[in-house]
Formats: C-alpha cells, structure tokens, sequence
C-alpha cells in the first residue's frame, strides 16, 4: 500500500524532541528522513536515562526516532560537510533546529540551500524566533516558563507539564507547516522557508487562555485542575477516590444531579446556567462532593457515564495504555521486536508505517550515501 510521503527525502538535522517529532510523524507517512548526527555520541537524547530500552538506547530517544536512517558527520570536516551539503541539496524537506543562523557558516541556512535546491521546504525551529530572541536558549522547561504555562499550572505554586508538551506542540506546527509548503509546491512548483518558535507555538496553543488576555484583557491565573469558563469541571473526591467530572453544558449538569439525588439543583437559581455555576464554583463543588463521598468513584463512573454525564479516574500512564487496548485502539506497535507508541491518526487508504527501528549512531551510512548517488 503507497505511503501519504512516498518518495520524499526529507533531511533531519535537528536533534532533542520537537523537530525529531515532526520528522518522525513525515517518516510515519512514508518519508525517508535522513538524521544527520555528531559523531560518536548522535543526539543528545540517545543518553537521557534511564529508562533504557532493551537495544540499549534511551526510551526517551526511541519515541521519536522510530523510521529514520542515521548518518554522522562532522560539519567542521569537509568531507562530511560535502556530504550534508549534498544531503541538503538532494532534499524536498530540510529541518534544523541550530541556534538561529548557526548553519550558516556550514553553506546549510536556507539562502544557501535553497540557491542550490530552490524548491526545498526548509523548517526552521527555534525557541524564540530569529529575531530579537534569536540568542535565547529554547529549552521546553524555559519557554514553558516564559510563555505563561506554569503560571495557569499546579495549584499552590507555578508548575510545569509532566511532560514536553510545547515541543510536542511545536513538533506538531511544524509538521503541519511543512505538509502545507509541501502541498503549495505541488500547486506551484516553489519552495520556502517556514519557521516556528516554541513560544509562538505555545501561545497559540494556550487557545482559550491566549483568547482570554487578548481578546477581553483577562491575565488567566492558576485554577488547580478547575476551568476557567465551566463548571463542575474539575477533580471531585469520592468515599474512596477522586474522579474528574467535566460537565460541559446545562444538560449534562441536569443529568449530573438526577443521578446524584439532587435533581432540585438544576433549577437552583445560583446553578441554573454555566455563568451561574462559574460563579458559584466553591459553592457548588462543595454541595457535589456531599454526596459524591458517600460512594465509590467505580460506582460513580458506572450511573454517570450511562447518564451521558463525561467523568472518568486518574489513571496511570500503564492503566491508560491498558484502556487504549481494551478501546480497540492499538496504541502499541512492534518493529522487529521493539515496542513502539502508534502513530494516533487511522487513515483509510495511506495508514501510519511502521518500517524500522530506532537506529543506532551512523548504523546507515552506507545506504544514505547509495541513496545520494541515485538521486537525479
């Protein structure tokens, strides 16, 4: 079966998570993504351990690295230098993260790449954009700080994500980026250049947090696990433990308190309508957890979800793999024995392939070059 990016060389010298993740996600697709490493050690994340997966690689490095040919070189070598120039040249997609304009002293920035390749998408990523913050350092942690996430995160005090979330996000901005220049070639016939930033990528993604602050001057602050806009949206204790109930309109919050016994409460003028509610929050989460604690949050989930009322447990990461599987989903695959997150995306006629592990440190030097010599 043909692959969505069948034919596309696509070549990877970024390294860490973000654009390794929009690579991998082009790779998924049917791309040949070439990863251009340093020598000896590769990417910096091949040592982020443990967890180490059985071949002896960071977990963290196989989880965005499956699909991919590595190839080290030294760009202050020439000979390898020629080579990643040939690479670049050879290209439909180029992606780097370097420090903005680090590549160009290489001939690899994207004046010198796209005079030689002048329908190339080129992707840049950067923490700060290529501006005035072009010499901040685009750490996720950083920008999670900078770009206002901790401050609406945790409770008592700022908090960050349990995971990288704005590189994931940025990973994501990427790969759309680069699909549409791909697909405005196709129409046109010319490349570009596209960049995204971390913290542009995070603002837009803040969504209705952004909206809040631009829109109404409202500068959102942290709520715990409350929203801002809805209520009873929120983590509720029960007589054994807590649950997260995400009422997101006036009839699910009627079915909600037909079930609990408190169907008076639907009419009750400070809980008639979500503004109501909103208003009424500590009030009202109090009045739920009255009742809500005089049961188990296993018998909660069962009446709530055949009420059509959206609630459900904390689950850990191996009890949510475990719900994904009993779902049907197939959130794990398997390339040559090694156990790999799928792709989330189900397509009909160009589905996610999975085609080769992980690779190891230059372990496809030989088939990269071979490629180069066959490339018109």
């Amino acid at each position: 079966m043909t692959s969505a990016l069948d034919g596309a060389l696509v070549a990877d010298f970024s390294r860490v998570l973000a654009g390794p993740y929009a690579t991998m996600l082009l790779a998924d697709l049917g791309a040949t993504v070439v990863k251009v490493e340093r020598p000896g050690a590769g990417d910096d994340t091949r040592a982020w351990g443990p967890p180490f997966a059985p071949d002896g690689q960071s977990t963290y490095f196989h989880s965005v690295n499956r699909n991919k040919r590595s190839i080290a070189l030294d760009l202050s070598d020439p000979a390898d230098l020629g080579i990643a120039q040939d690479l670049a040249r050879h290209a439909d997609v180029v992606v780097q993260n370097y420090k903005p304009g680090g590549l160009a002293r290489f001939g690899l920035d994207y004046a010198a790449v796209s005079a030689a390749n002048p329908d190339v998408v080129y992707c840049s990523i950067s923490g700060f954009g290529s501006g005035e913050g072009r010499d901040l350092p685009g750490y996720d942690l950083l920008v999670q700080a900078m770009g206002g996430l901790m401050s609406i995160t945790g409770d008592a005090e700022p908090t960050k994500a349990g995971v990288a979330v704005v590189d994931v996000l940025t990973g994501l901005h990427a790969t759309v980026a680069i699909l549409a220049a791909l697909r405005h070639r196709d129409v046109t016939g010319a490349g570009q250049h596209v960049e995204v930033s971390l913290l542009s990528a995070l603002l837009s993604s803040l969504v209705n947090q952004s909206s809040a602050f631009v829109g109404a001057g409202v500068v959102p602050q942290r709520m715990g696990n409350a929203h801002p806009s809805i209520a009873p949206y929120d983590l509720f204790a029960t007589a054994d433990r807590p649950m997260i109930i995400a009422v997101g309109n006036d009839g699910q919050f009627r079915r909600l308190v037909e079930v609990l016994g408190r169907a008076e409460l639907a009419d009750h003028a400070d809980y008639r309508t979500n503004t109501d509610r909103v208003s009424h929050r500590d009030a009202l989460k109090g009045t739920l957890e009255a009742t809500l604690t005089t049961r188990g949050a296993d018998d909660w989930q069962r009446d709530l979800t055949a009420a059509g009322v959206p609630c459900g447990p904390i689950n850990s990461i191996e009890q949510a793999f475990r719900l994904a599987t009993r779902l049907g989903l197939e959130p794990v695959s398997d390339i040559d024995g090694i156990p790999v997150v799928a792709n989330p995306v189900v397509y009909t006629a160009t589905p996610a392939d999975y085609r080769t592990p992980p690779p190891t440190v230059d372990s496809d030097r030989d088939e990269v070059l071979a490629l180069l010599r066959e490339r018109p």
